[in-house]
């Protein structure tokens, strides 16, 4: 390949792009290139090679094939003598998303981070910091990440048997692998023990007051008339607690705190409450008991006995990590490192437990995983990748300041990642029949799978008839009419002779396949799919609190298209492939 009078790059100019960029991918990525990615660099970089992709591709090849033989350290020398910018530029790419070091992580022989999250349903975008953060401060001090399912609330919190092996499903969708794994629920003896530890050091008292009794006392400061019976007293009405002798709501236990303390919800804080579990039984322990420890209760019993060393959490558990303190103080603990980051704020998902609950039980809703919802189900069911959620949770990291995640914001990170590999397919919504009159009785396209990633293949329709025929979108034909010429993608240009608005049909001419002429009109170019030869598609659309189903026929190669697959569907968006029966289920992840 030669420079020649339209312009057209050398064979030596390509083969030092694909250098460059196969050099560049492959330290990326342990020593081996692949072609799709450095094609699109290289298109990326020169738009003008558009034109020529495929013949470029073999030459972008065999550099790959050349590059890939290299041991990993010669890839690397080689680039960094010849283009040391793009390794600058690298480095200063994985510094912006590297996480700030953790306080005091000398202390610690092994950092120990958990992810504790309230099996009452399943995880949703803002549990995911939590819990990717955790992981990755694990991994990042060669550490070890607890999973813990805090389920002790089966009245108001009740936790769903289900939930749990979601969540996990969930974590290991994220790449998230932790090291222990425990239930709250089937530890509450070990908590009963450590609450009559406390009362034997005076740390903590059974109250019979009444809520608005007790209220009362609190908020002015004074103590509750049980707070300073002896602890020979408090051991006895905790065993009754125990065995049953108080009803629900009748006696609680209180972990003390000064009662100045300037924050009136930190006073005297519930450790334990009595929940009547024969009316809400807890789905693993059914009403084997019915005293409770509170989430502040059993986290911070938990993080201790555990050996938890960095807790990462919302700034709004500032209150209770002081809450915790004070029965670390009591106990002779040392509390772990807590660090607190900034409010998630999560616009343009459904992130309510109890709408998505209550929604959930209408015929309309799919479940969990609903596309409508914010849960990581749904955004999977979407054709949201792991690794756009990880990227994006990662560049918000652990800052103080409160950050803003929009639908929009991460289906441009999703966008990235799948567009370089997502096939393009054909398409047509509410189809409208399209008569081509004058054509040859049969022709055969070839269409490339992806505009600039030859690595995918392509997928040959042969239309055959006299005339021909094809469908098209419903929404093309305002355009059609108004350019009165146009272009079907690949197959011919044509121009318009009637519409037929009471059949749905339109007749146009061919006028040949030239390209160029298609180009110098500026004739717009429409999606098609053969008239006798496709399949139905319904694609799935959350739009607000609604679900659009959008029905029509896609091009024959969608059949051989792997489920779970994301596609982009040309001028409608990227979408996953959820089902392939008589008709193929899609659902839209965005445009």
């Amino acid at each position: 390949m030669t420079s020649n009078t339209l312009g057209e790059p050398n064979e030596a100019e390509i083969r030092e792009l694909a250098l460059k960029y196969a050099l560049l991918n492959a330290v990326k990525h342990e020593g081996k290139a692949q072609l799709g990615p450095v094609m699109s660099k290289i298109i990326g970089e020169k738009p003008e090679y558009r034109r020529i992709a495929k013949k470029i591709a073999k030459i972008v090849s065999e550099i790959v094939e050349e590059v890939n033989k290299k041991p990993l350290d010669e890839q690397r020398r080689i680039l960094e003598e010849k283009w040391p910018e793009l390794l600058t530029e690298r480095k200063k790419v994985e510094k912006k998303a590297e996480l700030p070091p953790l306080p005091n992580v000398e202390k610690y022989k092994v950092i120990k981070t958990r992810f504790a999250p309230n099996p009452d349903f399943v995880l949703h975008l803002g549990n995911a910091r939590p819990a990717l953060l955790s992981y990755e401060y694990a991994v990042k001090y060669k550490g070890k990440m607890i999973l813990r399912f805090e389920d002790t609330d089966p009245r108001i919190k009740r936790p769903l048997a289900e939930a749990y092996k979601i969540i996990k499903e969930d974590l290991e969708w994220l790449g998230i692998k932790w090291d222990e794994e425990y239930i709250q629920s089937l530890r509450l003896n070990i908590y009963y023990d450590i609450a009559r530890k406390l009362v034997e050091k005076g740390g903590a008292y059974v109250d019979l007051c009444k809520p608005e009794e007790f209220r009362k006392y609190r908020n002015s400061g004074k103590p509750c008339p049980h707070r300073d019976k002896p602890v020979e007293d408090q051991l006895e009405l905790w065993d009754k607690m125990l065995e049953g002798y108080f009803g629900e709501g009748e006696a609680v236990l209180r972990v003390k705190t000064p009662l100045d303390y300037p924050d009136p919800s930190v006073r005297e804080w519930v450790a334990f409450r009595i929940i009547d579990t024969s009316k809400t039984p807890h789905p693993l322990v059914g009403d084997k008991y019915i005293v409770w420890p509170t989430y502040n209760f059993a986290a911070a019993v938990d993080d201790h006995l555990m050996g938890v060393t960095h807790i990462l959490r919302a700034k709004e558990h500032k209150t209770n990590t002081i809450k915790q303190q004070f029965l670390y103080k009591h106990m002779g603990w040392d509390y772990p490192e807590a660090i607190h980051f900034g409010r998630l704020k999560l616009e343009g998902f459904m992130l309510s437990k109890s709408r998505m609950r209550e929604l959930m039980e209408k015929e309309d809703y799919e479940g969990y995983d609903d596309p409508r919802f914010g849960t990581l189900s749904a955004l999977r069911k979407r054709g949201i990748m792991s690794e756009a959620i990880r990227n994006i949770i990662m560049e918000v990291g652990v800052k103080h300041t409160d950050a803003v995640i929009s639908y929009e914001n991460l289906s441009a990170v999703n966008r990235k990642i799948v567009d370089p590999i997502a096939i393009r397919l054909m398409f047509t919504p509410d189809p409208v029949k399209l008569i081509i009159e004058n054509a040859p009785n049969k022709i055969e396209v070839e269409i490339p799978l992806h505009p600039s990633n030859t690595s995918l293949g392509k997928r040959k329709i042969i239309l055959e008839g006299d005339p021909l025929e094809v469908y098209i979108s419903s929404n093309d034909v305002e355009l059609i009419r108004k350019h009165s010429g146009f272009r079907l993608m690949d197959l011919g240009n044509l121009e318009l002779k009637d519409i037929d608005e009471i059949n749905k049909t339109i007749v146009a001419v061919y006028k040949g396949n030239v390209l160029e002429e298609a180009r110098r009109k500026k004739l717009p170019i429409i999606q098609w799919v053969p008239l006798n030869d496709n399949v139905e598609l319904v694609l799935k659309k959350p739009l607000g609190d609604k679900l659009l189903r959008i029905t029509g026929r896609a091009e024959p190669y969608t059949r051989t298209v792997k489920e779970n697959t994301i596609v982009q569907f040309l001028r409608v968006g990227f979408a996953r492939i959820h089902s392939i029966g008589e008709k193929i289920i899609a659902y839209y992840a965005h445009d």
